[in-house]
Parts: C-alpha cells; structure tokens; sequence
C-alpha cells in the first residue's frame, strides 16, 4: 500500500473473490509491523513507480520493504503477483540478497508516459489472452528460460514465473478481466489446502 494502483487491486481481488466463490481479507502493509500477527496467504505488489516505492519502503517510518523481501525469501509457497513496479521489485529487490524472480529487467523499457499502450498479451498461466495494459512498462530480458515464461506480447517478455511468484510488465487491474486475481486467490486456496485464503 506504499503508492501506484493498490486501490484498483483491491477491487479486482474483490471481484475475484465473488466470482471464483473463495472468501478474502484484505490486508494493507504500509509499515513494518503490519506484517506481525498477520496470516498472510498471498501478497499483491502494485504498480506504480519503483523508486518512489524503494524510498517510501526503505524510509525510517515504514521499512516495509526489507521486511517484506526477507519475509518472502522465508515463505516460497506464497503466492505473489508483482506488476509493472512490483515486477521491477522482485527481479531487482536491490538489498544485496538474491531475486525473487529469476529474470533480469529493464525500466521504462517501452518509453515515457506518452508511450503507453494496450495490447493483447498471451498467457499460458491462464491459457489464454489477455487484455494487456502498459504504462511506462518494464521489460524483461530475452535470455529467460522459456519454463519461466508465462506471458509475451508481440514477442516480448512480458511476464514470468518462479514458484508461485508471477511478475508482470503490465497492469491487469486497469482490464476488466480478473484472471490474474483468480490465480492468486486459488493459489492461496492450494497452498492452504480447504482452509480459507486471506
């Protein structure tokens, strides 16, 4: 809940909730301490702007970040769904400690602002396209093994998978479609077994 577009993911978890029938909390990390005491299930990281959430998240007031990037490092069963700024962060946690994604990835790779765009994405993760939204993307490199793969746009890298952490280039929240939302929800529900996902 640093910055970028969690308000919008919160509605399309919501959403997902409904439709795949599997009942949700929602819980805002914007400090440290927000994660004691917490059952964390899934995690969302948003879009936005990577070094605004770097310095919000490494600030005195928060230390979010840390905490959160160890905490994942000791959790590889959570479900993990980073997108544009929240890929950046797990393919460049930046901390000195390893990836969460193994995928290297460039900033802004498809220009400014005024370069944004929509395209229709191919995912395998969903067996099928999907409604792709690319503001000030990132893109991942080409040297990526094709089992991380899950999603490409005009054959380009646009997501990739380790475990059950997906990073995407794009915003799914900004479509209509929840696809991505109902992935993390059931992978929650997996990982737990018949308990409920929070």
């Amino acid at each position: 809940m640093l910055q970028g577009a969690r308000h919008v993911h919160i509605s399309s978890l919501n959403e997902a909730s409904k439709d795949c029938g599997i009942p949700i909390k929602i819980v805002e990390l914007r400090k440290s301490s927000d994660l004691l005491n917490q059952n964390i299930h899934a995690l969302v990281i948003p879009g936005g702007e990577s070094t605004t959430m770097r310095l919000t998240g490494n600030s005195s007031n928060s230390l979010i970040l840390p905490k959160l990037l160890d905490w994942l490092r000791k959790n590889p069963k959570i479900p993990v769904l980073g997108t544009c700024a929240g890929a950046i962060l797990l393919s460049d946690p930046q901390d000195d400690k390893e990836s969460l994604i193994n995928a290297s990835i460039n900033r802004n790779a498809y220009g400014r602002q005024i370069n944004s765009f929509q395209a229709v994405v191919e995912t395998s993760l969903l067996n099928r396209s999907f409604p792709g939204i690319f503001i000030r993307a990132p893109k991942f490199d080409s040297n990526i093994s094709a089992d991380n793969i899950v999603a490409t746009c005009d054959g380009d890298i646009v997501g990739v998978r380790k475990h059950n952490r997906i990073a995407l280039t794009f915003h799914p929240e900004l479509s209509e479609d929840i696809g991505f939302h109902s992935w993390i929800i059931e992978q929650a529900k997996a990982v737990l077994g018949d308990s409920d996902a929070t």
